[in-house]
């Protein structure tokens, strides 16, 4: 009760705080080339229950009927307006939205798509016990994740042999440990780190 508590009020205050810069962007991507503001994929959240994402477009548009679902940040697919947004995480903001609706937490495992959750094991499976996030441990441990993929020659197999385990591991954690104190603490990084690589990419 108190967690959905604190994700209704902050999502809600977040997204009036941050409406200027949301309008901004929307504006920004549609003139480019006039296609959809947000992106808007189904992913897996709380008990295998699907939704639909809340990010903003980044990338051209079918951009997934021509590539995978692993984005490295040299992605020929990413938009000039998207690659702006994605150097600064601003595409994540939109998914205050389905914390506000009860879809995700403001803390909680990164939700992936139906593909990479039919690979979970039995143990792995429990990281859907819980409402998926927009910050976790496994954010935090890699918050450069498509600056690491472009440097790669082959995206997907380096998500799946170097990115993906340890970001099991760290999401377990999460569900193994998680209370309100920890997601406070996990809150307080997140900021710090977004702060921090948003001053050192100016």
């Amino acid at each position: 009760m108190l967690k959905r508590a604190f994700d209704f009020l902050s999502s809600l205050i977040g997204l009036i705080l941050v409406s200027p810069i949301l309008l901004t962007l929307a504006i920004l991507i549609k003139k480019e080339d006039g296609g959809p503001v947000f992106y808007r994929g189904v992913r897996v959240g709380r008990f295998g229950k699907l939704f639909r994402i809340f990010k903003f477009r980044t990338m051209v548009l079918n951009a997934e009927k021509l590539g995978g679902p692993s984005t490295a940040d040299d992605d020929p697919r990413i938009t000039r307006v998207g690659k702006f947004i994605r150097k600064f995480k601003l595409d994540e903001l939109p998914q205050l939205i389905n914390v506000l609706e009860g879809e995700m937490s403001i803390v909680g495992p990164r939700p992936e798509v139906q593909h990479y959750v039919n690979m979970f094991t039995d143990e792995e499976k429990a990281i859907l016990t819980v409402k998926p996030g927009i910050t976790d441990w496994a954010s935090l441990w890699n918050p450069d994740e498509g600056s690491f993929l472009s440097r790669s020659p082959d995206p997907e197999r380096t998500y799946m042999e170097e990115i993906r385990p340890t970001k099991l591991r760290l999401q377990l954690k999460y569900v193994r440990e998680r209370s309100f104190a920890v997601d406070l603490g996990i809150i307080m990084k997140t900021i710090s780190t977004v702060i921090s690589k948003s001053w050192h990419s100016l």
